[in-house]
């Protein structure tokens, strides 16, 4: 059983969903995740080693310093990419380290609703690596679930958020608390 878990986070995934699907206007940062319960979560699904990767698009030459300074107090390394193209950058670095992981004794938890990465966890799964979802499952890819992935809700499972999001969401019916409805 493998000692270590790779938190790998597709910030630009998790954000646009955030401010899209869910908030209906850019979040603030108030509305963000709390990344350090990112990496708290990742503790309790029982491997005493997380090793946290959020992945950056810097290729406009914006790089928000004091976001990087924040997820690195969090606990999380930050890796900052640029192309020169119209390459999804993100998800190339995700997907090669993904890749990279094939060959280590890890699980991966994967902070994304893209199906783009769908041959490399399948490649994960095939080498008997433990691999999980987080992020909003009503707005994850299919193709994790036909995949038989676990997927675990950014807001529910790892309590990342410090308010209540505005969401529409199945809930499963032993999870279900009338009381959040009635006040």
């Amino acid at each position: 059983m493998p000692d270590r878990t790779y938190v790998l986070i597709d910030g630009e995934n998790l954000d646009a969903t955030l401010g899209t699907a869910i908030l209906h206007h850019a979040p603030k940062p108030a509305d963000r995740p709390r990344w350090e319960r990112v990496i708290e979560f990742a503790r309790g699904l029982g491997r005493p080693d997380v090793i946290g990767l959020f992945f950056i698009n810097s290729s406009r030459g914006d790089t928000p310093w004091p976001f990087v300074a924040a997820i690195q107090n969090a606990g999380f390394r930050a890796i900052l990419l640029a192309g020169t193209g119209p390459e999804k950058v993100v998800d190339v670095g995700i997907q090669k380290t993904l890749e990279a992981l094939v060959a280590r004794d890890c699980d991966v938890l994967l902070g994304s609703h893209d199906r783009d990465f769908a041959p490399q966890v399948e490649q994960l799964i095939d080498s008997d690596h433990g691999v999980a979802m987080l992020g909003f499952p009503e707005a994850m890819s299919g193709v994790y679930a036909e995949l038989g992935v676990r997927t675990y809700d950014l807001e529910y499972d790892a309590k990342a958020f410090n308010q209540r999001l505005p969401r529409i969401r199945v809930i499963p019916l032993a999870e279900f608390d009338p009381e959040e409805f009635l006040d």
